[in-house]
């Protein structure tokens, strides 16, 4: 069997740059609109959603998040009670084993917030999981999350240590490192009690989890690699230098249709920086007019009804993502499927920014079948909701 757990992928960006994100949702949140308006009439096909909506603060972990929501999900799918799990106990195993890497790469390597989808898997399979009651990850005085600091200082050490200036690096700096992590998310426990029974990270993820990482793959589509295969996403924020396997784009599509009428939901990388992606409005769609050639009624227009959008085509996919009018800049978690007064479907998505009002769903982006197309990075699935015929071209 391949290495399904590779699906590390495109460690994409997904927060790295916390100060663009914090700018991102204030805007956002600055953005007027009647949340009693809703110029889109949904019906629904698919609803998997379980547990609220999380805020990931000021703070580039959005991958974490997105995960962790789609983890406590397939709880449920399997028949599990789905606890609130901690995803700064994720961020901090993250943080200390990419520095390792950061160091042994004598810094060749992006060390910052953002992280990968699978992240989380990689964590649980590797240290464990915690329940968020354990360990909130707020050791400095905030009540949210806040890691632009965290990150300098973390940064500014490690950068510190490849200078090398005893000639050899010390037998501490790791302990060092660690250290700092513990003053800021807290010391790991080495057991912990939740709803009367004690655990260990590891105990906790095989016997309250009780997910097996290796189950979950991550798919995507482009043009510059084989379909059928495993591809590395080249992006900065890979530090796992994992990879995910490449599909052809309408079976991508097939199989994101295929997991949700399966009751099986997705984890999901993807760019949020088009016009037409809009948390206040509810809505992520790509308009057929260009935004610079609207006129100011067509801009407002496009949240207020459907509009007719762009044909996407692999092609004009690919020329977003090698010119950088796509990067990987946000993930979030898919857990349904709608469709408009028209037919058009779109997919209904969690999101982590806190219970933002729009007319729809608070703290949820309804995503055209559209804007999946022309803006996917890529996609965290169980391997069984996927289609038999990919499964069978993938050898899985």
């Amino acid at each position: 069997m391949k290495k399904l757990f590779i699906a590390l992928s495109a460690a994409l960006f997904l927060g790295g740059n916390v100060q663009a994100q914090d700018d991102l949702v204030a805007k956002v949140r600055s953005q007027s609109q009647d949340t009693e308006k809703k110029g889109y009439e949904f019906t629904t096909q698919v609803d998997l959603s379980v547990l609220p909506v999380k805020n990931q603060a000021s703070s580039g972990t959005c991958w974490s998040y997105a995960t962790t929501s789609f983890i406590e999900s397939e709880m449920a799918r399997i028949g599990r009670k789905p606890v609130d799990i901690s995803e700064m106990f994720t961020a901090r195993m993250v943080y200390h084993d990419k520095a390792i890497r950061y160091v042994r790469l004598e810094g060749h390597l992006n060390f910052a917030q953002g992280g990968a989808l699978p992240d989380v898997l990689y964590v649980m399979k590797k240290y464990g999981a915690m329940p968020y009651t354990s360990y909130r990850g707020l050791e400095y005085g905030e009540d949210v999350n806040r890691h632009s600091e965290l990150e300098k200082v973390l940064k500014g050490m490690l950068d510190a240590i490849i200078t090398n200036p005893n000639g050899r690096l010390s037998t501490s700096w790791q302990t060092a490192f660690d250290a700092v992590l513990d003053a800021y998310f807290g010391a790991v426990p080495e057991k912990f009690d939740f709803e009367g029974k004690n655990y260990t990270p590891r105990s906790f993820a095989d016997k309250v989890v009780g997910l097996n990482p290796d189950d979950y793959v991550q798919i995507t589509s482009f043009l510059h690699a084989p379909f059928y295969e495993e591809m590395f996403i080249e992006v900065p924020d890979n530090w796992s230098w994992g990879t995910s396997y490449n599909l052809p784009l309408d079976e991508l599509m097939e199989n994101v249709n295929n997991a949700l009428d399966k009751g099986f939901t997705l984890s999901w990388a993807t760019d949020v920086s088009e016009k037409g992606f809009s948390a206040r409005n509810g809505l992520a769609i790509v308009p057929a007019i260009p935004y610079n050639n609207m006129t100011a009624d067509q801009r407002r227009e496009m949240f207020e009804r459907p509009v007719e959008e762009r044909t996407i085509t692999p092609e004009i996919r690919q020329a977003a993502f090698d010119n950088f009018e796509t990067t990987d800049d946000h993930g979030m978690h898919i857990v349904g499927r709608v469709v408009d007064q028209n037919g058009t479907r779109y997919y209904v998505v969690k999101n982590s920014w806190g219970e933002i009002p729009n007319p729809y769903k608070d703290g949820y982006i309804f995503c055209s079948e559209t804007f999946l197309r022309y803006k996917t990075i890529s996609f965290v699935v169980h391997k069984d909701a996927l289609t038999k015929k990919t499964r069978k071209s993938l050898g899985l």
